[in-house]
């Protein structure tokens, strides 16, 4: 396993990063047990970043498996929040440090920022952080962000030490460019000295027939520390360890975590209150005829929308 320097910040990341939504309660929502035992597996073959939320509640699994891992103080989390002053995101801090069982947390972001604007309306929670970061409670501070206006304002805010965009060599996700817009907000984010980790590098599963090609764009971004990649069984795992690292996959692997196709599903019960179009960072969501309808073209099947269901008619499977 390959690792680099996070930007600025002195913080030492696996090429690849696991990714804990796709395991969350907004995805697959796997046993804790179950979930731990995917982490766990990565761990064991040199990843030592791990992607997760506030929002995703994900933090009982790796919590487990970092009490089974002998090398857990070697492990790099990073979380995120949706809190927008400092008592929002002075609470989110405190319930992951209880619940991941740790002194601090490496990297705590904004989750989800848009623009300068989303930045600066956020600014009391970022206070916060640098605050906790003068404490030691937390490494560094960052957003992640599926906007390419976000990537350049946050290069641009000397507080902010790391972005973690999306991006994938199709563009989907992306939503005010293209894949070579981003490139370009990332490239100029790098030489701000901002530490840079991808998130979607399949586009959520629609990328999944690619595999290959899709990873191998992104591993040629110099400018990216680290890939992050939902991860639901020991399997992906062990097929994503190979692929960062160049070495062959067989092929029952490969066909054994690329033949299970993804969709987004919604139950008959939904009332069309709209709070799936609010939220979608993708704008994939729409009411049509009083229901909630997906745009399969643009949604990346993060879940978002199921989790602001009042209904809990959305879910990803």
């Amino acid at each position: 396993m390959e690792y680099r320097l996070l930007g600025a910040t002195g913080i030492r990341v696996s090429r690849l990063c696991l990714g804990a939504l796709t395991i969350s309660p907004l995805q697959r929502d796997l046993p804790v047990d179950e979930g731990a035992q995917v982490i766990l597996r990565a761990l064991e073959l040199g990843v030592n970043f791990i992607d997760t939320s506030q929002f995703y509640r994900a933090y009982p699994p790796i919590a487990r498996a970092l009490r089974e891992c002998a090398k857990r103080d070697e492990v790099v989390i990073a979380s995120k929040s949706y809190a927008y002053d400092g008592r929002g995101m002075e609470a989110a801090l405190t319930e992951a440090l209880r619940e991941l069982g740790r002194d601090y947390i490496d990297v705590f972001m904004l989750h989800e920022q848009e623009s300068m604007l989303t930045i600066r309306g956020h600014w009391e929670a970022v206070e916060y952080l640098l605050k906790a970061k003068a404490r030691g409670l937390v490494r560094a501070v960052g957003i992640s962000t599926h906007t390419v206006r976000a990537v350049r304002a946050a290069a641009l805010v000397p507080e902010l030490d790391v972005i973690s965009p999306l991006i994938n060599y199709t563009g989907i996700g992306i939503t005010d460019g293209s894949k070579d817009d981003m490139e370009a907000a990332i490239r100029f984010a790098a030489t701000c000295g901002k530490g840079m980790y991808s998130m979607k590098p399949f586009g959520g599963g629609h990328l999944m027939d690619h595999i290959d090609k899709a990873l191998g764009y992104l591993l040629g971004m110099d400018d990216l520390a680290s890939i992050a990649i939902g991860m639901k069984t020991k399997a992906e795992v062990e097929m994503n360890v190979r692929l960062v690292g160049g070495l062959e996959v067989p092929d029952d692997l490969r066909k054994a975590t690329t033949s299970i196709p993804r969709r987004l599903h919604i139950d008959d019960w939904c009332i069309g209150c709209g709070n799936c179009v609010e939220r979608c960072p993708s704008k994939a969501m729409m009411i049509r005829n009083g229901k909630a309808v997906s745009d399969p073209a643009r949604c990346v099947f993060c879940g978002y929308c199921g989790a602001h269901c009042s209904e809990f008619a959305i879910k990803v499977i």
